[in-house]
């Protein structure tokens, strides 16, 4: 009497798909986190170089008109000539979907709607 056995040498078990997956996950696990992480602060710096913009556009409006600390601006009226618009013709908005950015006067800082409110945060340094 013959014996029949088959012995297969190609292919995965399930136990070692099992373990393959779960390295998988907790990779992701780990990474996950920090591409959010580092999402939000592109973010924020981003809505830091726009208040950058305004800041300078603000300054060279000031010394052209001779305005002095404290005068108040027409923003974003007076400040358009002096920085690069977005397509729609309008000053760049915050890009985590802040409303508005508001600067009322010469000499002071423009803000972020979001301010403080998120993590981190759209303020100047």
């Amino acid at each position: 009497m013959k014996k029949l056995q088959t012995i297969r040498t190609a292919g995965f078990t399930l136990v070692e798909i099992m373990i393959v997956v779960a390295i998988i996950g907790l990779l992701a696990g780990i990474a996950l986190p920090n591409f959010v992480k580092a999402r939000a602060a592109s973010q924020a710096n981003a809505c830091i170089n726009n208040l950058r913009k305004i800041d300078d556009a603000q300054n060279q409006f000031a010394i052209e008109h001779n305005k002095n600390t404290g005068d108040t601006l027409n923003f974003p009226g007076d400040l358009t000539p002096y920085i690069k618009l977005n397509s729609n013709g309008s000053i760049p908005a915050c890009p985590v979907g802040g409303d508005y950015y508001s600067d009322g006067t010469v000499g002071g800082k423009p803000t972020c709607s979001l301010g403080t409110t998120v993590t981190p945060p759209h303020v100047l340094p």
